[in-house]
């Protein structure tokens, strides 16, 4: 069955579909779920997928997708806990899938009459006793470490019975429970004092602990005295971990995403105590829509009613009814959803750590799509420019002057969606110095930049990316053919977006969440800001007096003043004598002087750049007739040379004309 066949399948099977709530699954070929959604309106949602233009993580459901089920439901709510069944038994490739589940650290008393202490993530309900979980697991270690030297309990996993104690006891680290070296109510007193350290919270915990070592020190109990003291500097310690606090003790969470195509990175910040106790980033892979993605998450994270906090914050007003009824019916967990608005009691408080919690998820997806490469673009790239292969190497161009001066060419390389800053590079050009020409400008960018390629047998970009419209792509695309050499070609328009083919002045749009076109505006953009930054060093004070000091009899000082009345040779030639031998203080004879010295440079700079575009002419025209590539790169690296080096270029005379 041929892939519009399959696709038309599916569509009539979304228009048949009931207006009804449920659930609905897509189904690969094999028959393997692949993904499960809920909707409100089970025919306008699956409808959704098949209207319009889509964006790749859409396109590239329907492309592995055989088949659609659904299962209708009495409303939303019966689908949203369907939804999450069916997930959990599925773990379709395109949810969300916490696979490690929540993962911080819990400490455990077993339910002995010799207990023991250790750490754990997972909960046994035999009776023993927890305490957590704690976010900052290094904290947690050293904290328990302290404990094991504060207190001597026994380190064996099995208690029995034994007629000589092991090393523990002989260093001083275990009381030998097991050789009733101690009995079980002084045994047990250990882990009254550990718990006080480990059940409360913030101040009170530490003024409770306080008086006790106090009264043991009065009562002349200095073993137990000394314990406590030092338990209460390895419990301040564990909470000194923290990076944030605030004046609020309630503990609360902060759950926020990031999504770039299907890749979805979600952050929780975990408040306890008044303190930023944790942030948890979780990576994973959903082609739900926005609103649905922190509903599911919720779903996935929140499994454990002892783990829930009284509180949880979320950016979005999406599904948070459905949430609040979740937690509290099904797992039973008294907490409060809360939006983060601005009508929200301290909402500036809140809706920082939201902005914080943000912006890890922000960063999270930049490192993935780093450290992955931007393939979803880069197919979409390929469908839509109807490239042979995938534009793996982008080469970026933009151009950047100030009225015609100090015109800079960049060029920037993207490798596998991302910026590839050893290959970068600048041309200062020549032959649209003082004149304003985008289009001459671009050809002798990639005259210079592909003549070289060829003539070095170097790889060449699989797409070119020009800042501008169907002008200046134009314009590129006949350097290539002068070169005889063929490389895709787009440009990227900065009024709407749109992306422009050689001799096609009918632009491409994008959807604005389209992953190509996130990746031109990157390319775009980059290439725009390394032009500018090159343009604006030789804008500098040195760059800038130089040109002015050429003309004999005119210092750094006169220089300057020159370039802040004048700016360019151009206007200061033009300008009259009088008006210039008022504004530099010098007589008119000096000044005649200074003005015909100032037209030999201008006319000798005319001349350079003349001779230049000739040369840049010949190189394209000779090229034009070459039989072979080889030939072509070398006559242009030729030509270019001998333009960058002015052969046979005469240096500058001054004074008198004769």
């Amino acid at each position: 069955m041929s892939n519009n066949t399959v696709r038309e399948t599916l569509h009539q099977t979304a228009l048949k579909a009931p207006s009804s709530s449920g659930v609905y699954l897509w189904r690969n070929p094999e028959g393997t779920v692949i993904y499960v959604g809920k909707a409100k309106n089970l025919k306008n949602r699956l409808s959704s997928y098949f209207s319009g233009r889509k964006d790749i993580k859409t396109r590239l459901l329907i492309s592995h997708a055989k088949s659609i089920e659904y299962i209708t439901t009495s409303n939303e709510y019966e689908a949203f806990l369907l939804e999450n069944n069916l997930i959990k038994k599925y773990t379709p490739r395109y949810n969300i899938d916490l696979k490690d589940g929540k993962s911080y650290p819990v400490l455990r008393i077993t339910r002995e009459a010799f207990p023991r202490l250790l750490k754990t993530r997972s909960i046994i309900h035999d009776g023993s006793t927890y305490f957590g979980p704690f976010p900052d697991v290094g904290a947690l270690d050293t904290f328990i470490d302290s404990l094991y030297r504060l207190y001597p309990l026994r380190h064996c996993k099995t208690f029995k019975k034994r007629d000589a104690p092991c090393m523990y006891y002989h260093i001083g680290r275990c009381k030998a429970p097991c050789c009733a070296k101690i009995s079980q109510q002084s045994y047990n007193e250990f882990f009254g004092e550990i718990s006080q350290l480990l059940e409360g919270k913030g101040k009170e915990t530490l003024d409770k602990l306080t008086g006790e070592m106090k009264k043991a020190a009065k009562d002349l109990n200095f073993e137990k005295a000394a314990r406590l003291r030092d338990g209460i500097a390895a419990l301040k310690v564990m909470q000194n971990q923290n990076i944030v606090e605030d004046f609020d003790s309630e503990d609360r969470d902060y759950v926020a995403h990031y999504r770039e195509g299907e890749l979805v990175s979600f952050t929780v910040l975990k408040m306890r105590g008044g303190k930023l106790l944790g942030r948890d980033n979780y990576r994973t892979i959903s082609l739900n829509e926005d609103p649905d993605l922190i509903p599911e998450f919720v779903q996935a994270y929140y499994i454990n009613k002892d783990e829930i906090p009284p509180h949880i914050y979320v950016p979005t007003q999406d599904g948070l009814e459905l949430i609040s009824r979740w937690i509290n019916e099904e797992i039973k967990a008294p907490c409060e959803i809360h939006l983060v608005t601005d009508k929200i009691e301290n909402a500036g408080r809140h809706k920082a750590a939201m902005n914080m919690a943000f912006e890890n998820a922000h960063e999270d997806i930049i490192r993935r799509l780093r450290d992955r490469g931007d393939m979803p673009a880069l197919e979409e790239l390929k469908e839509v420019l109807a490239l042979d292969k995938l534009p793996l190497r982008i080469e970026g161009f933009d151009i950047a002057h100030i009225g015609g001066k100090f015109p800079v060419a960049s060029l920037i390389s993207f490798y596998n969606g991302n910026p590839d800053k050893k290959n970068y590079r600048y041309f200062r050009l020549k032959t649209t110095n003082g004149i304003i020409d985008d289009f001459q400008s671009m050809r002798e960018a990639a005259t210079r930049r592909y003549s070289r390629l060829i003539n070095e047998n170097a790889e060449l970009p699989d797409l070119i990316l020009i800042d501008g419209g169907i002008g200046q792509v134009n314009a590129v695309k006949g350097v290539l053919e002068a070169l005889g050499v063929y490389i895709p070609i787009a440009g990227l328009a900065k009024r709407d977006e749109e992306i422009y083919r050689p001799n096609d002045s009918t632009p491409i749009s994008l959807p604005k969440r389209s992953d190509a076109l996130r990746l031109l505006q990157r390319v775009r953009d980059e290439t725009h800001r390394f032009a500018t930054s090159r343009n604006q060093t030789l804008r500098t004070k040195e760059n800038i007096v130089s040109i002015f000091e050429e003309i004999p009899g005119v210092g750094q000082k006169r220089a300057k003043l020159i370039m802040q009345t004048w700016t360019t040779l151009e206007n200061f030639v033009s300008a009259d004598t009088k008006e210039i031998s008022e504004t530099l203080k010098i007589s008119v004879e000096k000044t005649e002087e200074i003005i015909e010295n100032a037209k030999v440079l201008l006319e000798l700079r005319n001349e350079k750049k003349e001779k230049t575009g000739n040369i840049l002419k010949v190189a394209a025209t000779t090229a034009q007739k070459a039989e072979s590539s080889r030939y072509i790169s070398n006559l242009a690296a030729a030509a270019l040379s001998a333009a960058e080096l002015n052969v046979a270029e005469q240096e500058p005379t001054y004074g008198d004309k004769k």
